[in-house]
């Protein structure tokens, strides 16, 4: 386990969120930046178990290679197309941007407690497979980053 990117998922990536002006425009891509806080929450949630998507979009064979994409260093590429997603992204739900990144605190917080409470488990994510603790980490880890360059911040 990487508790660097655990530390920052926890610690680091809403702050660094709250920084940006709502109105803050990605250098890629159509979601708003709310928009993007509210489509992270939803992969918290599918990494914590709290959304159960059974089917899965990547062949059963090509699962092992979109596994050992996680743990690599490489990142996500711009405008990396999600099957998940409709083409225009959703209308947001959350009144303000504020109370989306508070939403999405509360799914991070939630992610953390389920494997503390729960060494063993798995959740499915359709395009990785099933993850453990681990895996959900590195993942959430690089989407977290690719969606700070898409809004212009970077980690060093």
């Amino acid at each position: 386990m990487d508790q660097d990117k655990v530390d920052f998922l926890k610690q680091q990536f809403v702050p660094l969120l709250r920084q940006l002006p709502s109105d803050t425009l990605p250098h890629w891509g159509k979601m708003s930046l709310q928009q993007m806080v509210e489509h992270f929450a939803d992969a918290v949630r599918l990494a914590s178990g709290k959304i159960q998507l059974t089917e899965m979009v990547t062949p059963e064979d090509m699962v092992p290679k979109y596994q050992a994409f996680l743990m690599s260093d490489k990142p996500f590429r711009e405008n990396t197309i999600n099957p998940l997603l409709p083409e225009v992204p959703p209308p947001v739900r959350n009144k303000t941007i504020d109370g989306a990144l508070d939403e999405l605190q509360r799914e991070l917080d939630l992610f953390f407690s389920v494997f503390e409470t729960n060494h063993q488990e798995r959740t499915r994510n359709p395009i990785y497979g099933d993850l453990d603790f681990n895996q959900n980490v590195l993942l959430l880890y690089k989407h977290a980053l690719h969606h700070l360059r898409q809004f212009g911040l970077t980690v060093s």
